[in-house]
């Protein structure tokens, strides 16, 4: 049976490729905006000359290329899909890493520190929209109209629940009280949403089965909620050696996790005295790492949040087995969530 690394071998240059159809049109006087486009995919450097930079890992792509085989369907036909959920992701890290200011993203300037906030906003409105442009390519791929509309309108309402779950997040920065049922609200939009919209896609290409799709959906919501909750601890917990993050950064800057969500609701003195550190003015400094990870500690939040990430696991097989697929894809799309869920970076 095929693996996971032996499936990504086949399908990668395919995905690659459509990825690659999308960026290279334009009029002339618009070329600009498209190399613009392409530096932030990893294509090209900032002088437009070709670069292999680190790209991703392609992950929302293949889920919709593995869902589709394992609803019955020829994984090709959904190459289209697989461009537009990968598309949509960028067009959100560009505006991302606008919004919160970031320099560096897998290692390299960020797009807005090259070209300027405006024109960066403007190269995500475009790679938006090029994204939609993708999944109408479904139709010329064999898909029958009704199966696009169907697609085009959940791959709609994700983006909508992909910029709700951004708002949410960064009006939580702002915020003195944030409960964890609303970070779990949040998660489900800006983590969980995109990745459920592509195994439902996959689903929704391959088969006229919408209720089916649907388990499809479920897997890829319970899987993105699990990841995000599993990276939640390694922001705190993991590995600086394997992460290549300090646990420091999402402390010091009182970073709103489900752990710390979790312990900041928690009555007691342990709780009050958490309280008092992330309710004071004062900048928190290195030194009050450890009476932070001690409240932590005895507060219980990492086992709470390694409970919520195993729940939510469960809830992603359970689905998965529920959807009822083929066996070589849903094995595959199997063994891709227990590797994601299993990471330790």
């Amino acid at each position: 049976m095929t693996s996971v690394q032996h499936f990504s071998a086949q399908w990668l240059p395919a995905i690659e490729a459509t990825l690659r159809r999308q960026l290279a049109g334009g009029p002339p006087e618009a070329q600009g905006m498209y190399a613009m486009m392409r530096y932030h995919m990893g294509w090209e450097d900032a002088l437009g000359q070709p670069e292999q930079a680190p790209q991703g890992k392609r992950v929302r792509p293949l889920v919709v290329l593995m869902a589709c085989l394992a609803a019955g369907g020829a994984p090709e036909q959904a190459l289209p899909a697989a461009a537009a959920v990968e598309l949509v992701h960028n067009f959100s890290l560009i505006h991302d890493d606008i919004e919160d200011g970031s320099p560096t993203r897998r290692h390299r300037a960020t797009l807005w520190t090259l070209a300027g906030q405006p024109q960066a906003i403007n190269a995500g409105d475009a790679m938006f929209t090029l994204a939609r442009l993708a999944l109408l390519g479904l139709g010329e791929a064999g898909v029958a109209d009704a199966k696009v509309l169907r697609c085009l309108h959940l791959f709609d309402r994700t983006c909508l629940h992909l910029t709700e779950g951004q708002y949410q997040d960064m009006s939580f920065e702002t915020r003195p009280h944030v409960t964890p049922a609303e970070y779990l609200v949040m998660i489900a939009g800006k983590t969980a949403a995109l990745l459920a919209a592509s195994a439902q896609l996959g689903a929704l290409v391959a088969s006229e089965d919408v209720a089916a799709s649907e388990h499809y959906w479920r897997f890829g919501h319970e899987l993105g909620l699990s990841f995000q909750v599993q990276d939640d601890i390694l922001g705190i917990w993991g590995d600086e050696a394997l992460t290549g993050k300090s646990a420091a950064s999402d402390i010091l800057t009182r970073k709103k996790t489900l752990p710390v969500l979790y312990a900041l609701a928690q009555p007691g003195p342990d709780g009050e005295a958490l309280r008092e550190i992330y309710a004071s003015a004062a900048d928190l400094e290195a030194d009050d790492l450890p009476t932070i990870l001690r409240l932590l500690d005895r507060l219980g939040a990492r086992s709470h949040a390694e409970a919520a990430a195993g729940t939510h696991a469960a809830a992603a097989l359970a689905a998965l087995e529920a959807a009822g697929g083929g066996s070589e894809g849903t094995a595959l799309l199997r063994e891709l969530a227990l590797a994601l869920l299993g990471r330790q970076t």
